[in-house]
């Protein structure tokens, strides 16, 4: 199937040529088509599988002629993602007279109610900076015909639910909805039959499954020996360029100023910092001003960059899920890429949860040319032992629903 099979409108399809698309992705050839018949929705597809335009095209198509009022509405999870929608509807809209708008915190109301007053036809936003216009009555969804729960699982997991419930209750009951996750856990299933009616599904590829272009290792070492690792992994010639995950804003601050001090020039971003130096810092990142983008988990899912050599968990990700989206940000659109992963004593039960999560072991490597001190990490078998004894020590609840409890001793 091509575009051209798809009834799309003349000036999308123009768009489309010009843009030099010719075929559709998988989630965009089976989605699109149950979209532009009038059902409900639910997209299951991992990331960079290229579900912006599966809903942002029959969007376009259904709308018909511009009206200049609030008619479709999509929900995004970070600042990111709503600017990169909005990107692909003033892309995908060239030769449309549509309107748009982004909406989001951070930033003041100003422009944001002067765009709404002129008269838009879709707006894309964050859930909070959404009920707040609401709330000001600078927004009203009475003329909402179509609304997009897109990245409902990050949603889910950044505690928006609540808020898209809200939204949810201020849109018109007769409308068209679409959900789109990359994983259906219990709590989406429930958030699905709150907005939907009658949902088609449409599932891609299995949940659990990391891209095939993807080579992804974990490299066991000792804490003391954890950034100078990294750092050497990094500063390899075939590292053309990385994003670098870790847990929090203080850590990635600390890492990337650590590797910058030793010529590994990086870029960061996390919810600390202003959305200027966030733009500035993706800005620096995507025209390869810099090599290295340091990031917290804001950026796993939020992020569209073409080309990324690599991804390394400086942090092992605590919930199972966001390894498959972290490492998701390399190897797109069919290129191949490779993800590191430093693995100290302490995450020795979450990535025992990724390993279960995935239905398989992760290889373990190590770099040739590095001193490693000791660590009984370098042993399976030890990695084995350390395992039990720390399930039998305390239960551990990790997110996405797994749980190590104590080991309990059979009754004879």
């Amino acid at each position: 199937m091509g575009f051209k099979d798809l009834n799309l409108s003349a000036e999308l399809h123009q768009a489309i040529d010009e843009l030099g698309f010719t075929e559709p992705t998988p989630i965009q050839a089976q989605s699109i088509p149950v979209f532009l018949d009038g059902h409900d929705l639910i997209g299951s597809a991992q990331t960079g599988t290229g579900k912006t335009a599966a809903f942002v095209l029959p969007i376009m198509t259904k709308l018909g002629k511009p009206r200049h009022k609030p008619r479709a509405l999509i929900l995004e999870p970070t600042r990111e993602l709503a600017l990169q929608v909005q990107d692909a509807l003033e892309k995908f809209g060239k030769y449309t007279a549509f309107r748009s708008t982004v909406i989001y915190g951070g930033v003041g109301y100003g422009k944001q109610k002067d765009a709404l007053k002129t008269g838009v036809d879709i707006v894309v936003g964050t859930p909070g900076r959404i009920i707040d216009h609401i709330q000001q009555k600078s927004l009203s969804l009475s003329d909402l015909e179509y609304l997009i729960l897109d990245e409902a699982d990050r949603m889910l997991d950044m505690g928006f639910i609540p808020s898209v419930r809200k939204i949810i209750n201020a849109c018109p009951k007769k409308r068209q909805t679409a959900l789109f996750s990359a994983t259906i856990s219990r709590e989406i299933e429930q958030l699905s039959r709150f907005a939907l009616q009658s949902p088609i599904s449409v599932e891609i590829s299995p949940q659990t499954k990391t891209a095939d272009t993807i080579d992804h290792f974990i490299y066991p070492v000792a804490e003391s020996q954890k950034s100078t690792l990294a750092y050497e992994l990094l500063a390899q010639d075939k590292v053309e360029s990385a994003i670098i995950f870790c847990r929090t804003r203080i850590r990635a601050d600390k890492f990337a100023h650590y590797i910058s001090n030793r010529g590994l020039k990086a870029a960061i971003i996390h919810s600390s910092k202003t959305q200027k130096d966030r733009e500035k810092a993706l800005a620096s990142f995507r025209e390869r001003k810099v090599k290295f983008l340091v990031a917290t988990d804001i950026a796993a899912r939020g992020l569209d960059i073409p080309e990324v050599s690599h991804v390394m968990n400086y942090d092992v990700p605590q919930n199972p899920e966001d390894y498959v989206h972290r490492i998701g940000r390399t190897g797109r659109a069919s290129r191949s890429g490779e993800a590191f992963t430093l693995f100290v004593t302490e995450d020795l039960l979450y990535i025992e949860a990724i390993e279960k999560y995935l239905g398989r072991k992760i290889d373990r490597k190590q770099l040739d040319s590095f001193d490693y001190k000791y660590t009984a990490l370098l042993d399976r078998s030890s990695e084995k032992k350390m395992v039990e004894r720390r399930r039998a020590v305390r239960g551990v609840r990790l997110s996405g629903g797994y749980y190590y409890g104590p080991v309990k001793k059979k009754r004879r």
